[in-house]
């Protein structure tokens, strides 16, 4: 199994001999396990991956891209506007669900709030 790390501008790769496991857990999460049987030396990390796991046991993993959440524009208690990166605009209202006496209140005063803000950008540019 190769496994590979950078190290700041360069790729290094290290060959390592081992055991892999395949299994599921009682979830029905899927699980690999890798036994490293080489006295090697790599940086620890942890990431997220996709990983792929052929028929003939073959495995691939390919570190996947970080999030880049939206900026918010506005915020108020429990909502935001913010523009996605698909050029939309976006307003999030959450609130715990033993606070659902107070939804239709807090929803349209934090949405009037965020739309006072949005309207006085635009007018004053």
């Amino acid at each position: 199994m190769k496994v590979s790390a950078k190290n700041q501008n360069n790729q290094s790769l290290v060959t390592a001999k081992g055991l892999m496991v395949f299994g599921q857990s009682e979830k029905g999460l899927h699980t690999a396990d890798f036994e490293c049987c080489d006295d090697i030396q790599v940086e620890p990390y942890t990431g997220n991956f996709k990983l792929q796991i052929m028929r003939d046991g073959n495995v691939y993993a390919t570190e996947r891209p970080k999030r880049v959440k939206n900026t918010p524009i506005f915020r108020e208690d429990n909502s935001s506007l913010t523009l996605g990166k698909d050029g939309r605009y976006y307003f999030v209202f959450s609130l715990p669900e033993d606070r659902v006496n107070e939804l239709p209140e807090q929803l349209l005063r934090q949405a009037r709030a965020i739309a006072r803000k949005a309207m006085s950008l635009m007018i004053n540019g």
